[in-house]
């Protein structure tokens, strides 16, 4: 037996290892079965070559743990190690290289992580102790068996070992012993070694006897050695890339929409399969789906760093040797190769899309709204793909009618055409609840979008800025014949002083107990509209609806009461009874209050002409007073005036009925007010 002391710098390389790594512990059974791959794909080479001459025979990796004795073993009947490979491999080059960077990089946890390198020693992480037992395949070499406690202390000696390969023992540290668990081994097999390329076994199948599970001879191969991916797009069959997306996300139960192969050999590698999963409306996006493999050795499933942002919304298999790996922690560190892969993978789903809609373009409009969702977010994030979709982007029109943008501009320019020269998309968000808008918009002979996804306002913001003379407006936003102004408005015939009594005749009658506020206005409307409708500016609109979804106006916008439009058409003849019988039964009260406003406004102008031309200060004080006092009584005397119409309001039932009509139009009366309105009604009907 011999002894020895491995060169490094620490005194103890375990304690290291735990305080560094701990985060991703489980990663120790990902390397050393990656290890024991190697060493079989290494004398499988050495037999082509002709340099092994013996029996391959079974080359399973195998991977086994003993509750009683705390340990787990990964076995493979590799190329083996003779004793000056360990001493090179293992005592050399392993801790050596870890205390070398741990004094370099003592000051910064991730240089360490990044630059230690998981490997063999990734053991330590969960054992108290590793021992070696291997084999060479050359003739006449000895087994060597290797003991280290992680100290730099190890032991090395002769072993009793027939076989060629290599067995890794773990003796299993105490606050580790849950991988002491067969389920938990498996779990972690099937997660990182699923598709590694030589057989790994974990334990044996089992079979129901006798009212038990037994194990049986067959070894439970948990891993495809002959992943799809790795095949030729022209050998694979559609049933074979659903069973293959099945296996990669056994709990999802939809079938994804259609896959992109990839298989690229220069200039870089890449080789996978991406999926376009259903994506709903209410932005049910998953990520972390693609699953990303270095040489089919899973890797991470976190692939931001090398996927644009809108592409972490499929699903699927990504496998390059070519991308820089931080192995420790799973993480991708970016470089020119990145790059690269993320603009050949954009371009690929672009091509794919494309290709699709110009070649089956039914089927693309069936799927439409499953991949509206996906297709927007790249407009949005990533200028390049934006160039790309824009001409495969649809619009679907409330009838269910889809147009590319060129296509709809064509169709509804002729009559959507403002006087500004303007074309007006009409859209709604709900077919139900602004049909009334959509009714009163196909009546002028218009077309109106139906957009309900929640990227919808981003995108019309978006595509407003890049295109010019187009304009979206939602049918609610404003009459209809505001929003689409073919001439300039009809003056109104009502006076200032009208408006602002009308005004407050409305605005006394708007509900209180919403987080809402309302603003009169009137609109010399025909006949045939409706006599009180609720409009919300597009531009307030969008800013809650682009506050919903984060970003800097949230906080402000999502804060803010809705502010609504209270538009009275002053021509519908409901309208211009209701302001008869107004005037004739609040015209004497206010005629009263009128005469009493009426000299003091004269005083103040009389006040106002002694002060022009003087700065505040050069004004007396008997004048400032003055004016405060007049303006205080006439303030006084306006609210018993504004009394005496909201008065008026209050009795007169029709007000309430028209206001109410119009926010149930907007399927805004609910609970009690809404028991109030049929209950006027009948009253009404009644009378």
């Amino acid at each position: 037996m011999a002894k020895g002391k491995i060169g490094v710098t620490s005194e103890n390389i375990f304690p290291v290892i735990k305080k560094f790594l701990y985060s991703e512990q489980e990663i120790f059974l990902r390397e050393l079965v990656s290890n024991a791959v190697d060493a079989t794909e290494k004398i499988k080479a050495l037999s082509r070559k002709g340099e092994f001459q013996g029996e391959l025979g079974d080359i399973t990796v195998r991977v086994k743990t003993d509750k009683e004795n705390k340990t787990i073993t990964v076995s493979d009947r590799g190329i083996g190690m003779t004793a000056e490979e360990v001493e090179q491999y293992i005592n050399q080059i392993a801790f050596s290289s870890a205390g070398k960077f741990l004094e370099e990089y003592k000051d910064s946890i991730d240089a360490i992580i990044g630059h230690f390198g998981l490997g063999f020693y990734s053991a330590f992480m969960v054992s108290e102790k590793v021992e070696i037992i291997t084999k060479s395949w050359k003739e006449d070499e000895k087994a060597v068996r290797w003991i280290c406690d992680g100290s730099p202390e190890y032991e090395m000696s002769d072993a009793e070992k027939t076989d060629r390969g290599t067995d890794i023992i773990l003796h299993v540290a105490e606050d580790s012993v849950s991988y002491l668990e067969d389920s938990k081994i498996e779990e972690l097999l099937k997660k990182y070694c699923l598709f590694m390329s030589v057989p790994i076994s974990n334990g044996k199948v089992k079979e129901w006897k006798e009212d038990k599970y037994i194990d049986t001879d067959k070894d439970k191969i948990i891993n495809d050695t002959e992943p799809l991916w790795t095949k030729k797009p022209a050998d694979v069959k559609e049933e074979d890339y659903k069973a293959f997306y099945k296996k990669l996300y056994p709990t999802t139960f939809e079938e994804p929409l259609f896959n992109i192969h990839l298989n690229v050999d220069y200039p870089f590698n890449l080789t996978g399969i991406l999926y376009f999963p259903k994506l709903r409306t209410n932005l049910e996006i998953q990520k972390n789906k693609i699953q990303l493999y270095c040489n089919k050795v899973f890797v991470t499933d976190s692939v931001e760093g090398i996927v644009p942002e809108f592409l972490t919304l499929l699903h699927g298999v990504l496998d390059s040797p070519d991308i820089p790996l931080n192995v420790s922690r799973s993480y991708l560190q970016s470089d020119h190769n990145v790059k690269k892969i993320s603009n050949h993978i954009t371009k690929k789903v672009a091509d794919k899309l494309s290709d699709i809609f110009k070649n089956k373009r039914d089927e693309f409009e069936k799927k439409w709204d499953d991949l509206r969702l996906f297709i927007q977010y790249g407009m949005l994030t990533d200028e390049k793909f934006y160039e790309s979709a824009k001409d495969f982007f649809l619009y679907k029109n409330i009838d269910g009618k889809y147009f590319t943008f060129d296509e709809y501009k064509n169709i509804v320019k002729e009559n959507q055409t403002d006087k500004d020269k303007n074309t007006i998309f009409l859209y709604a968000t709900d077919k139900q609840d602004q049909y009334s808008f959509i009714e009163a918009a196909k009546a002028k002979g218009y077309d109106v979008l139906i957009l309900d996804g929640v990227f919808d306002a981003h995108f019309i913001n978006s595509m407003e800025q890049k295109i010019s003379e187009v304009r979206f407006m939602r049918v609610d936003s404003d009459t209809i014949d505001k929003l689409i102004r073919k001439e300039d408005a009809p003056k109104s015939t009502l006076t200032d002083k009208q408006k602002a009594d009308y005004s407050t005749l409305f605005d006394s009658q708007t509900p209180k107990n919403i987080n809402k506020n309302f603003t009169v206005e009137f609109d010399a409307l025909g006949s045939d509209s409706m006599p009180v409708m609720i409009t919300q500016s597009e531009f307030m609109r969008r800013m809650k609806d682009m506050g919903k979804m984060g970003g800097p106006e949230a906080s402000f916008y999502n804060n803010l009461p809705d502010n609504l439009n209270l538009v009275v058409n002053e021509n519908h003849p409901l309208v211009k009874s209701l302001f008869d019988d107004a005037n004739q039964k609040t015209a004497a009260d206010l005629e009263k209050f009128d005469s009493q406003i009426a000299p003091l406004k004269s005083d103040l102008e009389s006040l106002e002409k002694l002060s022009e031309g003087k700065k505040y200060d050069e004004i007396p004080q008997e004048e400032k007073d003055k004016k405060d006092e007049i303006n205080k009584k006439i303030s006084e005397i306006e609210g018993e005036r504004k009394k005496v119409i909201e008065n008026y309001a209050g009795q007169n039932k029709l007000v309430k009925q028209l206001i109410d009509l119009a926010l149930l139009a907007n399927n805004m009366l609910k609970g009690e007010d809404l028991t109030k309105f049929v209950k006027r009604s009948v009253e009404l009907i009644n009378k």
